[in-house]
């Protein structure tokens, strides 16, 4: 790479970091969070840390813990992970349809591994530099640094949560619901039937709760829940 062109890609990367800084404020408290509970929960440090970093998945990672508390089994858990991280599929192949004539192969597939809710959205709003050259490297900013900040934070929520009081790091729990709620609320805004979609869901949540495992209900509750939206936001034709 020429020095110019170097200067350029160290630009993007540098403007990436700036658009990504936000999502580093969001990241490290929920995460913390994350990390105080797991270790609360039994889970080792190691633990801890691998599981951001291999999982990276912020709600499955706390869906997880929860239902390992509940003494869930591995395929309870592996099954309400897919589901609830199904929407993955789609946001990857939004986003690499827009950039599918810009980056390579390998570029793409990276992008595609960290792709979470919230870098997903600030490289929505930026997609101005997708077709620029060098762009590349201001998704890989974003990408890195909210990687990084995800699992340092669970990191460190670990170490603390050998010292924090067991009273204080339970109540820390609302971090999960408060994680769920701040994503459905824009989106009920929008369109008040994926508030109903969520109470359904809810409801079978809690009568499968009565008959089966907590896992296996939320598993119900999600799947349920999700083919309810597919009659309720059909277009009228």
């Amino acid at each position: 790479m020429e020095p110019s062109e170097r200067r350029q890609a160290v630009a993007m990367f540098q403007e990436g970091i700036q658009a990504g800084f936000p999502i580093i404020l969001g990241y490290i408290p929920v995460a913390i969070t994350f990390g105080v509970l797991a270790a609360q929960s039994g889970m080792s440090l190691i633990e801890i840390t691998l599981m951001s970093a291999l999982v990276y998945a912020g709600a499955s990672q706390f869906m997880g813990v929860n239902m390992i508390a509940a003494s869930a089994g591995m395929i309870e858990i592996v099954v309400a992970t897919f589901v609830l991280n199904f929407r993955h599929f789609v946001m990857s192949l939004s986003f690499m349809n827009e950039v599918r004539d810009s980056f390579s192969f390998k570029g793409k597939l990276g992008l595609s591994l960290t792709l979470t809710d919230e870098v997903f959205a600030v490289s929505s709003i930026r997609n101005e530099n997708i077709h620029k050259k060098h762009g590349i490297y201001f998704y890989l900013a974003i990408y890195i640094i909210a990687y990084l900040s995800w699992v340092f934070g669970s990191f460190l929520g670990g170490l603390l949560g050998e010292v924090i009081p067991e009273q204080l790091s339970q109540s820390m729990g609302i971090a999960l619901y408060a994680l769920f709620i701040g994503l459905l609320i824009p989106t009920v805004k929008k369109e008040i039937k994926f508030g109903f979609i969520a109470i359904f869901a809810m409801l079978i949540n809690l009568i499968a709760s009565q008959f089966l495992s907590s896992g296996w209900a939320i598993v119900l509750g999600t799947v349920v829940g999700g083919l309810s939206g597919v009659y309720l936001l059909k277009e009228k034709k």
